[in-house]
């Protein structure tokens, strides 16, 4: 037996994203299964105004086989046509919760509208190389409602970090459900359920969001997070934000994680903190950030571009230096992952933020040899099981 502990540091990003159809119970499941203390479901509102876990109110043509479905289809906001030339627009709030049920999730992608001859061709294709479509074939996996997310993360003894997804209708919707109502709902359903409010860390890119849950659910607002993406944003500008932030009594703020470090060729680690986090911290805010393995191989592109600039040569190893650098050096409390058992491994090697499935501290937990995550995963009964145990 290994024996390995849940992390809080380790958030799950939409689940287990990186090889599970994002925001799905079987992604939180293995995400929950892969140690991450926090899971998050990105929140948005169907037509007859109920909360499911979608990314974006309107990804629904990426993110299942809604136009596989002609009389679903017919209902997007922008139906699939063959060879339009142009992606279709498929919302939640397009549909009935009803209706959402009858999709099934899948890897988010698509094969592009120029490319597709029939709806089939253009929901199911376009996976990038590094992730699968095993997990979308097999079964059919259901969109979850936020309260459904909420009972399986319970069950499994996770905590919870909603992000409340920018409407893309005009608010108040049809007139009379402001976006004031919609960021209250999303707080009403972790009351019903019984959650404790220090067990939740709401987030939003829109601060009147965040400032809304501080004003009216005080209790909730002290762990409101104020999601970040000004990546152009000068010394000057990012003095400002974080004063606006301070001033209205925001205490944890969330960039990507390549605004909180640069290049530093000549120091141990080839990296170091950012202006920003350097900033950050000096006021007092407290920083999560995202998102680990949201990329295919190599420390490229967006999420690297601060340390992908020529001046240091980087290789995969360097995943577990950032992480570092970015919990020793800038304290962080927690990074999201697509993949969250590499976090969940590097919090086990520091000792960070561990405890037990039950909630308390210092107990190991355990996975067994020889038993490969699927099989582990597949039988609702036992994964039911492991999560009573302690054993992931």
């Amino acid at each position: 037996m290994m024996t390995f502990q849940v992390s809080d540091f380790s958030i799950g990003h939409r689940g287990a994203c990186m090889q599970f159809p994002e925001h799905t119970l079987e992604s939180y499941k293995a995400a929950a299964i892969m140690g991450a203390g926090i899971i998050e479901c990105d929140v948005t509102f169907t037509k007859d105004r109920q909360l499911i876990c979608r990314h974006d109110q309107c990804d629904l043509h990426t993110t299942t086989n809604v136009v596989t479905i002609p009389e679903l289809n017919a209902k997007c906001t922008k139906p699939w046509e063959p060879m339009q030339g142009e992606d279709p627009t498929c919302c939640a709030s397009d549909f009935t919760l009803e209706e959402i049920k009858m999709l099934c999730a899948k890897m988010d992608s698509s094969s592009g509208a120029v490319n597709a001859t029939t709806p089939e061709e253009y929901a199911f294709g376009g996976t990038a190389a590094f992730r699968t479509d095993l997990y979308s074939l097999e079964v059919c996996p259901k969109v979850p409602t936020h309260m459904e997310s909420i009972e399986l993360m319970q069950a499994w003894d996770a905590k919870f970090t909603p992000e409340l997804k920018s409407p893309a209708v005009e608010m108040p919707y049809e007139g009379d459900y402001s976006q004031e109502d919609y960021a209250q709902q999303m707080i009403d359903e972790y009351v019903a359920a019984g959650i404790a409010p220090e067990r939740v860390w709401p987030q939003s890119f829109n601060p009147d969001d965040v400032f809304y849950w501080i004003q009216n659910e005080p209790e909730f607002g002290k762990q409101a997070v104020a999601l970040d993406e000004n990546y152009d944003a000068t010394e000057e500008e990012m003095d400002d934000w974080f004063e606006f932030l301070v001033s209205n009594n925001v205490k944890i703020v969330a960039p990507p994680m390549q605004m909180l470090v640069q290049a530093a060729p000549d120091s141990e680690h080839l990296m170091e903190p950012s202006y920003y986090a350097l900033a950050a911290k000096e006021r007092g805010l407290e920083i999560i950030t995202w998102t680990l393995e949201r990329a295919g191989p190599g420390l490229t592109g967006f999420y690297y571009n601060t340390t992908d600039d020529g001046l240091v040569d980087l290789t995969e190893g360097d995943r577990f230096t950032l992480l570092h650098v970015l919990y020793d050096q800038v304290g962080i409390l927690g990074i999201f992952s697509d993949w969250p058992a590499t976090v969940t491994f590097f919090a086990n090697c520091m000792g960070i933020a561990l405890r037990s499935r039950g909630g308390g501290e210092g107990e190991g937990v355990s996975m067994t040899e020889g038993v490969s995550m699927k099989e582990q995963f597949s039988n609702d009964e036992a994964a039911a099981s492991v999560a009573r145990n302690g054993d992931y």
